[in-house]
C-alpha cells in the first residue's frame, strides 16, 4: 500500500515500497497559474533531500521543484514536456515529475501526511 506525504514548499511524494513518485501538490498547481514548461532531472541523477531537481514555469513565475526525499531518479515523466499542463489538470496523478529510488525512508518522517499538509496550506 502506498503512502502520501507533502512537504512546506508544496512537493508531493507517494511511495510504494523504496520507490517514490514525486510532483507539486495541486495548491502548487493553482497557485502558479497555467504551467507552460517543466525541466525534469535526467534519469540517474542523485539527490540530497531539498535539493532542487526540477523547474516549473508557468505564465506568472518560474519554481523549483525539490527533491522531497533523497535518493536516485529511476524514471521522470517524459509527457510533461510535451504536454505541461498535465501538471495543472492532473497534478497528483498523470502529472507527476519523477520517480526517485529512496536512499533514507527515514527522511520521510520529517514530512506531512495530507492532513497536516492541508491544515498548513489554510494556515498560509
Amino acid at each position: 500500500m502506498s503512502r502520501l506525504y507533502f512537504t512546506k514548499d508544496h512537493e508531493w511524494l507517494r511511495v510504494d515500497g523504496d520507490v517514490a513518485v514525486c510532483g507539486i501538490s495541486d495548491h502548487a498547481q493553482h497557485a502558479l497559474g497555467d504551467i507552460v514548461y517543466v525541466e525534469l532531472p535526467e534519469a540517474g541523477a542523485k539527490y540530497a533531500q531539498g535539493d532542487q531537481a526540477a523547474v516549473v514555469e508557468s505564465a506568472k513565475a518560474a519554481s523549483e521543484v525539490y527533491a522531497p526525499a533523497g535518493g536516485e531518479i529511476v524514471e521522470v515523466n517524459g509527457t510533461l514536456v510535451n504536454d505541461p499542463s498535465l501538471v495543472n489538470n492532473a497534478a497528483m496523478t498523470d502529472g507527476w515529475f519523477f520517480k526517485l529510488k529512496l536512499s533514507d525512508a527515514g527522511e520521510l518522517g520529517s514530512l506531512m501526511d495530507e492532513a497536516a499538509y492541508d491544515a498548513y496550506v489554510k494556515s498560509l
